[in-house]
């Protein structure tokens, strides 16, 4: 009997810190793209929290060890990863335990930049990385209106779920 469809849910949360001030800070990475903005994520890897969660979601749905365990942040080789490293690695998971993405919903939650402009790429980005068409990806941007660390923009948060089908379904 074939394995059942699985779902899995990702998040993550970055805390922002602002750039410049003669200190090259941090850029702000989102699904791989490289957003022009005034704060930069405070991560051990390079902080794209799309792709964090993204690959926290896959991870999730097989039922694997998450992204913290499998990438811990006091292991040097993490060091400003890029983080397709991570989703890479959980989507070879996702092909070795037999499945493959039926669908992907990302939403990603910070007051600015604003992420019309940057949407397409990402999602061509995340699509490409996850050997997927791009019909199969989503990605929504949402503000928090003004409400608490997100709303000041001192953080940025995603959530994401993946429905992951058997492999030849």
């Amino acid at each position: 009997m074939p394995p059942h469809n699985r779902i899995g849910h990702g998040y993550d949360l970055h805390r922002l810190e602002p750039n410049g001030d003669g200190q090259p800070g941090r850029p702000l990475m989102l699904g791989g793209v490289e957003i022009q903005h005034d704060r930069g994520p405070i991560a051990h890897s390079d902080g794209d929290a799309l792709l964090h969660a993204v690959t926290d979601a896959l991870l999730g749905a097989i039922g694997a060890p998450d992204i913290g365990q499998l990438f811990p942040d006091n292991d040097p080789r993490n060091e400003s990863q890029n983080s397709v490293v991570f989703l890479e690695a959980a989507m070879q998971r996702v092909r070795d335990a037999g499945f493959t993405i039926g669908n992907l919903d990302a939403t990603i939650i910070c007051e600015r930049p604003k992420l019309s402009p940057h949407k397409d790429l990402m999602r061509a980005n995340l699509a490409a990385g996850l050997g997927v068409a791009e019909d199969q990806v989503n990605i929504k941007g949402k503000t928090h209106e003004g409400v608490d660390a997100l709303g000041r923009n001192e953080a940025i948060e995603v959530h994401c779920v993946v429905l992951l089908v058997p492999d030849g379904a």
